[in-house]
């Protein structure tokens, strides 16, 4: 039985896209490029043989991988956004031609009043954050009053953190829920998020808790197949619709140990997120941590080649850019990587192609 494996390496761009300005991108952001001048070499061997970092506009590296054969090249997103639903959305065949609505001044306090008379308590915040920063600066009077702090970002996202102590996991989930039957047009955001944290004042930390409540997306690949291994972000991302049940893992970590588990299973698509390089490193503007974590992933991709059957597909690729060396800590408008990987030999550089939709199409052809 022919089976296919996507493995998206979060925030992982190739390079500026045409449109970068658009999206308010205008550093030139290059996220493998900028991550592999500041390291100065990764020690990466099985993605550079794979093309993913000559995808990534690196010169000098020569990709081929033994007993397999390599197609590389790049993808130009052509949704109207630069986040994980719009590009998981787009792989899946879905384009997304209006993009999502985003606050940069924050919710409309008519929407943020009415989520308040619904969950009956006040909210905190109501401003753009990164997510580290919002719990430092409101995590100790959201312990002292018990009030939700409400926050967004570059991004399509209503985020809700709360400690762990203060109000319990199901109750904030059921907090979501309440945002995302309110957030309908025009107020359709992509996602509501979940983000638990525990701590001190001074030493909190955001857990493993996280859970996306995403809009439900329209008819798509995933739907056609109708049985997927999804790992990670990916289930939620498509609203659970077509995925098989599994436990949400919440760290590259986790991520690999599932995707072990799901090469011993009859799962024919497989489809994987790996977020550390995006979550961890990205929007914490930190490449070196970006760096190592592409070395420790390339463990895991050495495991997963020794995997492969003569009937696999195997494609690498990411979701967006998060260039981690630009003065933004919000993702960006770039080209992602395109790897695709099956047993035989030879190398062949498939150059830029419209439409992220492209790894549908293969994944279908394939299947």
């Amino acid at each position: 039985m022919r089976r296919a494996i996507v493995v998206v390496l979060d925030g992982c761009g190739a390079g500026e896209a045409p449109d970068a300005a658009v999206f308010n991108d205008h550093e030139h952001p290059s996220t493998l490029l900028h991550v592999w001048q500041h390291a100065g070499k990764i020690n990466a061997p099985n993605l550079i043989g794979a093309g993913y970092f000559t995808a990534g506009l690196v010169e000098g590296l020569t990709p081929g991988l033994n007993s397999f054969e390599v197609q590389y090249g790049r993808l130009r997103e052509l949704s109207m956004g630069k986040d994980s639903v719009t590009g998981h959305w787009e792989m899946m065949g879905i384009h997304t031609q209006e993009a999502f609505p985003t606050y940069p001044n924050g919710f409309p306090i008519s929407l943020i009043k009415e989520f308040e008379e619904k969950i009956e308590t006040q909210t905190l915040a109501n401003k753009p954050s990164s997510g580290t920063t919002i719990i430092e600066e409101l995590g100790e009077l959201h312990m002292e009053t018990g009030f939700p702090i409400v926050y967004t970002s570059a991004d399509s996202v209503f985020q809700i953190a709360c400690h762990e102590s203060i109000v319990p996991i199901d109750k904030l989930y059921d907090w979501c829920r309440i945002a995302r039957s309110l957030l309908v047009p025009p107020n359709a955001v992509a996602r509501v998020i979940a983000r638990p944290f525990e701590g001190e004042p001074g030493n909190f930390r955001r857990t493993e808790r996280r859970k996306d409540f995403p809009l439900s997306p329209p008819k798509n690949f995933v739907d056609e197949i109708g049985d997927v291994l999804g790992i990670g972000v990916v289930p939620e991302l498509f609203d659970g619709r077509g995925f098989r049940p599994v436990r949400r893992t919440q760290s590259n970590a986790e991520h690999a140990e599932l995707l072990k588990e799901a090469m011993q299973s009859d799962a024919q698509f497989i489809f994987a997120n790996f977020e550390d390089f995006d979550m961890l490193y990205g929007h914490r503007n930190n490449p070196d941590g970006f760096a190592k974590c592409l070395e420790e992933f390339d463990l895991v991709l050495g495991w997963l080649l020794g995997e492969l059957r003569d009937d696999d597909l195997l494609i690498l690729t990411a979701d967006h850019g998060n260039d981690p060396t630009d003065a933004s800590t919000d993702h960006s408008r770039e080209y992602v990587p395109l790897c695709v990987i099956q047993q035989g030999s030879g190398v062949q550089a498939l150059g830029d192609q419209d439409g992220m939709m492209v790894i549908g199409e293969l994944v279908k052809g394939w299947l």
